[in-house]
């Protein structure tokens, strides 16, 4: 995965990025826009067909953000540092927005620059999203989600 990383690295210091990381700001301080990114991203999620070697995890990890993102507005996490919140948000601006670097109209390749994304996400931002699942697991286990 590091190579698909390291795409979603490249394109993570794109001026297109930086122009979804003032999107995300915005929308932080919206929690029903919020909601409304984590909806369609979970949606697009889970319409994304590819054949893509990793997408499963990748999709896994990406639904287990959503869901950090949603406990941090609800009050119940909040073990994440903004900066790493801002980005993982940008990253959700950025997939479910249809016209970016490569429009996801195009056949595979459409989808492959949010996957490169994500993947960037995912690798950098490990240890945040390991502290996430250690402490979802715990609060399903005692009845909390």
């Amino acid at each position: 995965m590091s190579s698909l990383a390291d795409k979603g690295l490249n394109l993570s210091k794109n001026a297109f990025f930086s122009f979804m990381i003032s999107k995300a700001s915005g929308i932080m301080k919206k929690p029903v826009k919020v909601g409304l990114l984590l909806t369609t991203a979970y949606e697009k999620l889970t319409d994304a067909n590819s054949n893509e070697s990793g997408l499963d995890q990748i999709k896994d990890i990406m639904f287990r953000f959503i869901r950090l993102v949603k406990a941090y507005y609800n009050g119940t996490y909040r073990d994440i540092n903004t900066k790493t919140l801002l980005l993982g948000v940008a990253v959700l601006v950025y997939v479910v927005t249809p016209l970016d670097l490569v429009p996801d109209f195009i056949p595979i390749l459409g989808f492959a620059d949010d996957l490169s994304l994500m993947a960037w996400f995912i690798n950098a931002f490990q240890e945040e999203m390991q502290k996430f699942q250690v402490w979802e697991e715990g609060s399903v286990a005692v009845g909390h989600s």
